[in-house]
Protein backbone atom coordinates (compact mmCIF):
# COMPACT_ATOMS: atom_id res chain seq x y z
CA UNK A 1 0.00 0.00 0.00
CA UNK A 2 2.79 2.43 0.87
CA UNK A 3 4.59 2.01 -2.47
CA UNK A 4 1.30 2.36 -4.36
CA UNK A 5 0.50 5.56 -2.48
CA UNK A 6 4.02 6.89 -3.08
CA UNK A 7 3.92 6.16 -6.81
CA UNK A 8 0.51 7.80 -7.15
CA UNK A 9 1.63 10.88 -5.21
CA UNK A 10 4.72 11.24 -7.40
CA UNK A 11 2.61 11.21 -10.55
CA UNK A 12 0.05 13.59 -9.03
CA UNK A 13 2.88 15.98 -8.14
CA UNK A 14 4.09 15.84 -11.74
CA UNK A 15 0.62 16.90 -12.83
CA UNK A 16 0.42 19.74 -10.32
CA UNK A 17 3.83 21.03 -11.45
CA UNK A 18 2.89 20.87 -15.14
CA UNK A 19 5.50 18.19 -15.84
CA UNK A 20 3.32 15.21 -16.64
CA UNK A 21 2.97 15.69 -20.40
CA UNK A 22 6.73 16.28 -20.76
CA UNK A 23 7.52 13.03 -18.93
CA UNK A 24 8.57 10.25 -21.29
CA UNK A 25 10.29 7.90 -18.86
CA UNK A 26 9.93 7.04 -15.18
CA UNK A 27 12.59 5.24 -13.17
CA UNK A 28 11.97 3.58 -9.80
CA UNK A 29 14.66 2.53 -7.34
CA UNK A 30 13.89 0.48 -4.22
CA UNK A 31 16.15 0.26 -1.18
CA UNK A 32 16.73 -1.71 2.02
CA UNK A 33 13.97 -3.93 3.37
CA UNK A 34 11.66 -2.77 0.62
CA UNK A 35 14.08 -4.14 -1.97
CA UNK A 36 14.86 -7.32 -0.03
CA UNK A 37 11.25 -8.42 0.45
CA UNK A 38 9.48 -6.27 -2.13
CA UNK A 39 8.86 -9.06 -4.62
CA UNK A 40 7.15 -11.15 -1.96
CA UNK A 41 5.14 -8.13 -0.81
CA UNK A 42 4.01 -7.36 -4.41
CA UNK A 43 5.78 -3.99 -4.27
CA UNK A 44 6.51 -4.03 -8.02
CA UNK A 45 2.86 -4.65 -8.82
CA UNK A 46 1.74 -1.92 -6.44
CA UNK A 47 4.12 0.64 -7.94
CA UNK A 48 2.97 -0.03 -11.50
CA UNK A 49 -0.64 0.44 -10.44
CA UNK A 50 0.21 3.54 -8.41
CA UNK A 51 1.98 5.14 -11.38
CA UNK A 52 -1.24 4.62 -13.31
CA UNK A 53 -3.11 6.55 -10.61
CA UNK A 54 -4.64 3.67 -8.66
CA UNK A 55 -5.38 3.98 -4.93
CA UNK A 56 -5.59 1.01 -2.52
CA UNK A 57 -8.99 1.95 -1.11
CA UNK A 58 -10.71 2.30 -4.51
CA UNK A 59 -8.87 -0.23 -6.68
CA UNK A 60 -11.01 -3.14 -7.84
CA UNK A 61 -8.98 -6.30 -7.06
CA UNK A 62 -10.44 -7.95 -10.17
CA UNK A 63 -8.89 -5.24 -12.34
CA UNK A 64 -5.34 -5.81 -11.06
CA UNK A 65 -4.27 -8.75 -13.21
CA UNK A 66 -5.62 -7.34 -16.51
CA UNK A 67 -3.88 -4.01 -15.84
CA UNK A 68 -0.55 -5.66 -15.04
CA UNK A 69 -0.83 -7.94 -18.07
CA UNK A 70 -1.44 -4.91 -20.32
CA UNK A 71 1.54 -2.99 -18.87
CA UNK A 72 3.96 -5.89 -19.06
CA UNK A 73 2.93 -7.31 -22.42
CA UNK A 74 2.94 -3.90 -24.16
CA UNK A 75 5.85 -2.35 -22.20
CA UNK A 76 3.70 0.78 -21.85
CA UNK A 77 2.42 2.70 -18.82
CA UNK A 78 -0.50 5.11 -18.57
CA UNK A 79 0.81 7.68 -16.12
CA UNK A 80 -2.06 9.04 -14.00
CA UNK A 81 -4.33 6.81 -16.10
CA UNK A 82 -4.01 8.74 -19.35
CA UNK A 83 -0.43 9.79 -20.28
CA UNK A 84 1.08 6.91 -22.25
CA UNK A 85 4.84 6.27 -22.01
CA UNK A 86 7.28 3.45 -22.76
CA UNK A 87 8.15 1.32 -19.73
CA UNK A 88 10.86 -1.35 -19.61
CA UNK A 89 10.25 -2.89 -16.18
CA UNK A 90 13.59 -4.77 -15.75
CA UNK A 91 15.49 -1.56 -16.52
CA UNK A 92 13.11 0.98 -15.02
CA UNK A 93 12.50 -0.73 -11.64
CA UNK A 94 15.79 -1.39 -9.84
CA UNK A 95 16.17 -3.30 -6.56
CA UNK A 96 19.07 -2.02 -4.41
CA UNK A 97 19.21 -4.80 -1.85
CA UNK A 98 22.58 -3.69 -0.48
CA UNK A 99 21.70 -0.01 0.02
CA UNK A 100 19.49 1.86 2.50
CA UNK A 101 18.23 5.43 2.23
CA UNK A 102 18.88 7.52 5.37
CA UNK A 103 15.29 8.16 6.45
CA UNK A 104 13.89 4.62 6.78
CA UNK A 105 14.69 1.05 5.78
CA UNK A 106 11.71 1.06 3.36
CA UNK A 107 12.95 3.67 0.87
CA UNK A 108 11.97 4.51 -2.73
CA UNK A 109 13.27 6.96 -5.31
CA UNK A 110 11.21 8.04 -8.32
CA UNK A 111 12.67 9.91 -11.30
CA UNK A 112 10.83 11.50 -14.23
CA UNK A 113 12.75 12.21 -17.44
CA UNK A 114 11.87 13.98 -20.68
CA UNK A 115 12.44 12.88 -24.28
CA UNK A 116 16.10 13.97 -24.05
CA UNK A 117 16.57 11.88 -20.86
CA UNK A 118 16.88 15.06 -18.79
CA UNK A 119 15.66 14.83 -15.19
CA UNK A 120 12.37 16.69 -14.71
CA UNK A 121 11.74 15.60 -11.12
CA UNK A 122 13.22 13.26 -8.57
CA UNK A 123 11.68 12.45 -5.18
CA UNK A 124 12.36 10.01 -2.34
CA UNK A 125 9.60 8.43 -0.27
CA UNK A 126 9.51 6.13 2.73
CA UNK A 127 6.88 3.48 3.42
CA UNK A 128 6.52 3.68 7.20
CA UNK A 129 3.84 1.01 7.75
CA UNK A 130 0.09 0.67 7.32
CA UNK A 131 0.12 2.39 3.93
CA UNK A 132 1.49 5.63 5.40
CA UNK A 133 4.30 7.35 3.52
CA UNK A 134 6.70 10.22 4.13
CA UNK A 135 8.42 12.30 1.47
CA UNK A 136 12.09 12.83 2.24
CA UNK A 137 12.15 16.58 1.63
CA UNK A 138 8.96 17.58 3.40
CA UNK A 139 9.05 15.89 6.80
CA UNK A 140 8.91 19.31 8.44
CA UNK A 141 5.94 20.25 6.28
CA UNK A 142 4.18 17.03 7.28
CA UNK A 143 4.74 17.84 10.95
CA UNK A 144 3.26 21.29 10.38
CA UNK A 145 0.22 19.84 8.61
CA UNK A 146 -0.48 17.54 11.53
CA UNK A 147 -1.06 20.54 13.79
CA UNK A 148 -3.51 22.37 11.53
CA UNK A 149 -6.58 20.68 13.08
CA UNK A 150 -7.19 21.32 16.77
CA UNK A 151 -8.92 18.53 18.67
CA UNK A 152 -10.60 19.04 22.06
CA UNK A 153 -8.67 16.28 23.81
CA UNK A 154 -5.13 16.01 22.40
CA UNK A 155 -2.94 13.26 23.86
CA UNK A 156 0.56 11.99 23.17
CA UNK A 157 0.72 9.15 25.69
CA UNK A 158 -1.65 6.69 27.32
CA UNK A 159 -1.11 8.35 30.70
CA UNK A 160 -2.35 11.62 29.18
CA UNK A 161 -5.25 9.83 27.49
CA UNK A 162 -6.39 8.26 30.75
CA UNK A 163 -5.95 11.48 32.75
CA UNK A 164 -7.92 13.56 30.24
CA UNK A 165 -10.69 10.98 30.14
CA UNK A 166 -10.90 10.88 33.93
CA UNK A 167 -10.88 14.67 34.25
CA UNK A 168 -13.72 15.02 31.74
CA UNK A 169 -15.74 12.01 32.87
CA UNK A 170 -15.36 10.27 29.51
CA UNK A 171 -14.95 6.69 28.42
CA UNK A 172 -12.13 6.26 25.93
CA UNK A 173 -14.41 5.69 22.96
CA UNK A 174 -16.29 8.90 23.80
CA UNK A 175 -13.04 10.86 23.91
CA UNK A 176 -11.86 9.51 20.56
CA UNK A 177 -15.23 10.20 18.95
CA UNK A 178 -15.15 13.79 20.29
CA UNK A 179 -11.73 14.27 18.69
CA UNK A 180 -12.98 12.85 15.39
CA UNK A 181 -15.71 15.53 15.31
CA UNK A 182 -12.92 18.02 14.59
CA UNK A 183 -12.45 16.34 11.21
CA UNK A 184 -16.01 15.48 10.16
CA UNK A 185 -19.62 15.24 11.39
CA UNK A 186 -20.23 12.42 13.85
CA UNK A 187 -22.55 10.59 11.48
CA UNK A 188 -19.75 10.51 8.90
CA UNK A 189 -17.37 8.95 11.41
CA UNK A 190 -19.96 6.33 12.33
CA UNK A 191 -20.53 5.59 8.64
CA UNK A 192 -16.77 5.20 8.17
CA UNK A 193 -16.61 2.76 11.09
CA UNK A 194 -19.47 0.75 9.59
CA UNK A 195 -17.63 0.67 6.24
CA UNK A 196 -14.44 -0.62 7.90
CA UNK A 197 -16.39 -3.39 9.59
CA UNK A 198 -18.14 -4.21 6.30
CA UNK A 199 -14.82 -4.52 4.44
CA UNK A 200 -13.49 -6.78 7.21
CA UNK A 201 -16.55 -9.03 6.95
CA UNK A 202 -16.35 -9.23 3.15
CA UNK A 203 -12.66 -10.10 3.38
CA UNK A 204 -13.43 -12.98 5.76
CA UNK A 205 -16.24 -14.23 3.52
CA UNK A 206 -14.00 -14.13 0.46
CA UNK A 207 -11.28 -15.96 2.37
CA UNK A 208 -13.77 -18.67 3.28
CA UNK A 209 -15.04 -18.97 -0.29
CA UNK A 210 -11.68 -19.09 -2.06
CA UNK A 211 -9.89 -22.33 -2.85
CA UNK A 212 -6.50 -23.47 -4.08
CA UNK A 213 -2.87 -22.51 -3.67
CA UNK A 214 -1.60 -19.08 -2.71
CA UNK A 215 0.67 -17.36 -5.27
CA UNK A 216 4.43 -17.62 -4.82
CA UNK A 217 7.20 -20.18 -4.71
CA UNK A 218 6.08 -21.66 -1.37
CA UNK A 219 2.81 -22.93 -2.88
CA UNK A 220 0.99 -22.62 0.43
CA UNK A 221 -2.51 -24.14 0.32
CA UNK A 222 -5.43 -22.11 1.64
CA UNK A 223 -6.59 -23.52 4.99
CA UNK A 224 -9.43 -21.18 5.92
CA UNK A 225 -12.05 -22.67 3.52
CA UNK A 226 -11.54 -26.21 4.84
CA UNK A 227 -11.55 -25.11 8.48
CA UNK A 228 -14.71 -23.09 7.83
CA UNK A 229 -16.49 -26.10 6.36
CA UNK A 230 -15.37 -28.31 9.24
CA UNK A 231 -16.80 -25.82 11.72
CA UNK A 232 -20.09 -25.51 9.83
CA UNK A 233 -20.58 -29.28 9.70
CA UNK A 234 -19.31 -30.15 13.17
CA UNK A 235 -21.82 -32.50 14.84
CA UNK A 236 -20.80 -31.64 18.37
CA UNK A 237 -19.60 -28.44 19.99
CA UNK A 238 -16.07 -28.52 21.36
CA UNK A 239 -15.20 -26.32 24.34
CA UNK A 240 -12.56 -24.72 22.11
CA UNK A 241 -14.76 -24.28 19.05
CA UNK A 242 -14.96 -20.52 19.51
CA UNK A 243 -11.17 -20.35 19.28
CA UNK A 244 -11.31 -22.49 16.14
CA UNK A 245 -13.60 -19.84 14.63
CA UNK A 246 -11.17 -17.11 15.64
CA UNK A 247 -8.38 -19.02 13.89
CA UNK A 248 -10.56 -19.37 10.81
CA UNK A 249 -11.40 -15.66 10.72
CA UNK A 250 -7.75 -14.65 10.99
CA UNK A 251 -6.52 -17.20 8.44
CA UNK A 252 -9.19 -16.10 5.96
CA UNK A 253 -8.09 -12.46 6.06
CA UNK A 254 -4.40 -13.13 5.77
CA UNK A 255 -4.80 -15.67 3.02
CA UNK A 256 -6.71 -12.99 1.15
CA UNK A 257 -3.83 -10.61 1.85
CA UNK A 258 -1.35 -13.13 0.45
CA UNK A 259 -3.54 -13.45 -2.65
CA UNK A 260 -3.74 -9.69 -3.22
CA UNK A 261 -7.28 -9.16 -1.95
CA UNK A 262 -8.67 -6.13 -0.13
CA UNK A 263 -8.52 -5.83 3.63
CA UNK A 264 -8.32 -3.11 6.29
CA UNK A 265 -4.82 -2.23 7.45
CA UNK A 266 -5.10 -2.73 11.19
CA UNK A 267 -2.44 -1.50 11.64
CA UNK A 268 -0.76 -3.14 8.59
CA UNK A 269 -1.66 -5.63 5.89
CA UNK A 270 0.66 -8.27 7.34
CA UNK A 271 -1.24 -8.05 10.64
CA UNK A 272 -4.64 -7.33 9.12
CA UNK A 273 -6.33 -10.52 10.35
CA UNK A 274 -6.17 -9.92 14.10
CA UNK A 275 -8.63 -7.06 14.57
CA UNK A 276 -11.28 -8.58 12.22
CA UNK A 277 -10.92 -11.98 13.89
CA UNK A 278 -11.36 -10.59 17.41
CA UNK A 279 -14.16 -8.29 16.32
CA UNK A 280 -15.89 -11.23 14.61
CA UNK A 281 -15.49 -13.22 17.82
CA UNK A 282 -17.22 -10.39 19.71
CA UNK A 283 -20.02 -10.11 17.13
CA UNK A 284 -20.65 -13.85 16.88
CA UNK A 285 -20.04 -15.22 20.35
CA UNK A 286 -20.40 -12.49 22.97
CA UNK A 287 -23.95 -12.26 24.36
CA UNK A 288 -25.35 -8.79 23.89
CA UNK A 289 -22.95 -7.79 21.11
CA UNK A 290 -24.19 -4.61 19.43
CA UNK A 291 -23.35 -2.26 16.58
CA UNK A 292 -22.39 0.33 19.20
CA UNK A 293 -20.00 -2.19 20.72
CA UNK A 294 -18.34 -2.61 17.32
CA UNK A 295 -17.94 1.18 17.11
CA UNK A 296 -16.42 1.28 20.60
CA UNK A 297 -14.00 -1.49 19.62
CA UNK A 298 -12.79 0.34 16.52
CA UNK A 299 -12.54 3.77 18.16
CA UNK A 300 -10.51 2.52 21.10
CA UNK A 301 -8.40 0.21 18.95
CA UNK A 302 -7.52 3.16 16.73
CA UNK A 303 -6.45 5.26 19.73
CA UNK A 304 -4.13 2.46 20.86
CA UNK A 305 -2.72 2.21 17.35
CA UNK A 306 -2.09 5.98 17.34
CA UNK A 307 -0.01 5.68 20.50
CA UNK A 308 2.25 3.06 18.92
CA UNK A 309 2.60 5.00 15.68
CA UNK A 310 3.41 8.22 17.55
CA UNK A 311 5.80 6.82 20.15
CA UNK A 312 7.33 3.84 18.33
CA UNK A 313 6.45 2.43 14.89
CA UNK A 314 4.06 0.05 13.17
CA UNK A 315 6.63 -0.92 10.54
CA UNK A 316 8.00 -4.46 10.51
CA UNK A 317 11.09 -3.09 8.77
CA UNK A 318 11.77 -0.88 11.82
CA UNK A 319 10.40 -2.88 14.76
CA UNK A 320 10.16 -6.46 13.59
CA UNK A 321 6.82 -8.24 13.80
CA UNK A 322 6.21 -6.86 17.30
CA UNK A 323 5.42 -3.62 15.43
CA UNK A 324 2.78 -5.34 13.31
CA UNK A 325 1.26 -8.43 14.94
CA UNK A 326 2.19 -7.14 18.42
CA UNK A 327 0.51 -3.79 17.84
CA UNK A 328 -2.55 -5.43 16.26
CA UNK A 329 -2.84 -7.76 19.26
CA UNK A 330 -2.66 -4.78 21.61
CA UNK A 331 -5.26 -2.83 19.61
CA UNK A 332 -7.64 -5.79 19.47
CA UNK A 333 -7.28 -6.58 23.18
CA UNK A 334 -8.07 -3.02 24.22
CA UNK A 335 -10.85 -2.75 21.67
CA UNK A 336 -12.52 -5.94 22.89
CA UNK A 337 -12.51 -4.72 26.49
CA UNK A 338 -14.11 -1.45 25.33
CA UNK A 339 -16.78 -3.35 23.39
CA UNK A 340 -17.54 -5.45 26.48
CA UNK A 341 -17.99 -2.37 28.65
CA UNK A 342 -14.69 -2.50 30.53
CA UNK A 343 -13.25 0.48 32.34
CA UNK A 344 -10.61 2.76 30.90
CA UNK A 345 -7.93 1.22 33.10
CA UNK A 346 -8.99 -2.30 32.12
CA UNK A 347 -8.65 -1.26 28.46
CA UNK A 348 -5.13 0.00 29.11
CA UNK A 349 -4.30 -3.20 30.99
CA UNK A 350 -5.51 -5.38 28.11
CA UNK A 351 -3.56 -3.38 25.53
CA UNK A 352 -0.42 -3.61 27.67
CA UNK A 353 -0.79 -7.39 28.09
CA UNK A 354 -1.30 -7.76 24.33
CA UNK A 355 2.07 -6.18 23.60
CA UNK A 356 4.06 -7.34 26.62
CA UNK A 357 3.90 -10.93 25.41
CA UNK A 358 4.83 -10.04 21.84
CA UNK A 359 7.99 -8.12 22.74
CA UNK A 360 10.94 -9.21 20.62
CA UNK A 361 8.78 -10.84 17.94
CA UNK A 362 10.88 -10.99 14.78
CA UNK A 363 9.82 -10.48 11.17
CA UNK A 364 11.45 -13.17 9.02
CA UNK A 365 9.08 -14.09 6.17
CA UNK A 366 10.27 -17.04 4.13
CA UNK A 367 11.03 -15.99 0.53
CA UNK A 368 9.86 -12.50 1.44
CA UNK A 369 6.24 -13.66 1.09
CA UNK A 370 3.65 -12.59 3.65
CA UNK A 371 2.67 -16.24 4.18
CA UNK A 372 4.99 -18.16 6.52
CA UNK A 373 4.95 -17.43 9.43
CA UNK A 374 2.70 -14.41 8.83
CA UNK A 375 -0.67 -16.09 8.19
CA UNK A 376 -0.60 -18.39 11.23
CA UNK A 377 0.91 -15.61 13.32
CA UNK A 378 -2.30 -13.61 12.88
CA UNK A 379 -4.33 -16.51 14.25
CA UNK A 380 -2.00 -16.74 17.24
CA UNK A 381 -2.17 -12.98 17.76
CA UNK A 382 -5.98 -12.96 17.67
CA UNK A 383 -6.29 -15.70 20.30
CA UNK A 384 -3.70 -13.93 22.43
CA UNK A 385 -5.68 -10.67 22.19
CA UNK A 386 -8.85 -12.36 23.45
CA UNK A 387 -6.96 -13.88 26.36
CA UNK A 388 -5.40 -10.51 27.18
CA UNK A 389 -8.86 -8.95 27.26
CA UNK A 390 -10.21 -11.68 29.52
CA UNK A 391 -7.29 -11.34 31.93
CA UNK A 392 -7.85 -7.59 32.11
CA UNK A 393 -11.61 -7.93 32.63
CA UNK A 394 -11.05 -10.31 35.55
CA UNK A 395 -8.97 -7.60 37.23
CA UNK A 396 -9.82 -4.11 38.44
CA UNK A 397 -7.45 -2.32 36.07
CA UNK A 398 -4.50 -2.00 38.43
CA UNK A 399 -1.21 -3.44 37.15
CA UNK A 400 2.54 -2.92 37.41
CA UNK A 401 3.54 -2.24 33.79
CA UNK A 402 1.86 0.66 31.97
CA UNK A 403 1.04 0.75 28.27
CA UNK A 404 3.42 3.68 27.84
CA UNK A 405 6.22 1.65 29.39
CA UNK A 406 5.60 -1.32 27.14
CA UNK A 407 5.47 0.93 24.04
CA UNK A 408 8.81 2.45 25.02
CA UNK A 409 10.20 -1.04 25.57
CA UNK A 410 8.95 -2.16 22.17
CA UNK A 411 10.69 0.79 20.53
CA UNK A 412 13.94 0.08 22.34
CA UNK A 413 13.72 -3.62 21.51
CA UNK A 414 13.13 -2.82 17.86
CA UNK A 415 16.09 -0.47 17.75
CA UNK A 416 18.31 -3.13 19.35
CA UNK A 417 17.03 -5.94 17.10
CA UNK A 418 19.39 -7.05 14.35
CA UNK A 419 18.31 -5.89 10.90
CA UNK A 420 18.28 -9.49 9.64
CA UNK A 421 15.18 -10.08 11.78
CA UNK A 422 13.30 -7.01 10.57
CA UNK A 423 11.49 -7.82 7.32
CA UNK A 424 14.64 -8.47 5.31
CA UNK A 425 14.37 -12.28 4.96
CA UNK A 426 18.04 -12.47 5.93
CA UNK A 427 17.60 -14.31 9.23
CA UNK A 428 15.39 -16.65 11.24
CA UNK A 429 12.97 -18.92 9.39
CA UNK A 430 13.79 -17.20 6.12
CA UNK A 431 17.29 -18.72 6.05
CA UNK A 432 16.67 -21.91 8.03
CA UNK A 433 13.72 -23.27 6.03
CA UNK A 434 14.13 -24.15 2.32
CA UNK A 435 11.82 -22.20 0.04
CA UNK A 436 10.74 -25.26 -1.91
Amino acid sequence: MGPMNAARRFVEDLGRRGLLTATQKVGVQLYGSLALTGKGHCTDRAILLGLEGCAPESLDPKAVEPALERIRSNSRLRLAGHHDIAFDEPMDVLWHRDQVLPGHSNGMRFTALNQASEVLAREEYYSIGGGFIRQANDLAADAQKSTTVTVPFPFASCDELLAIAQKNGLQLHELVLANERSFREEHATIAALDKLWSVMQVCIEQGFAAQGILPGVLRVPRRAPKLHQQLLTAKSKSPMQEMDWVNAFALAVNEENAAGGRMVTAPTNGAAGIVPAVLSYYDRFEPGATREGIHRFLLVGSAIGMLYKLNASISGAEMGCQGEVGVACSMAAGGLVAALGGTNTQIENAAEIGMEHNLGLTCDPIAGLVQIPCIERNAMGAVKAINAARLALHGDGTHKVSLDQVIATMRQTGEDMSSIYKETSQGGLAVNVPEC
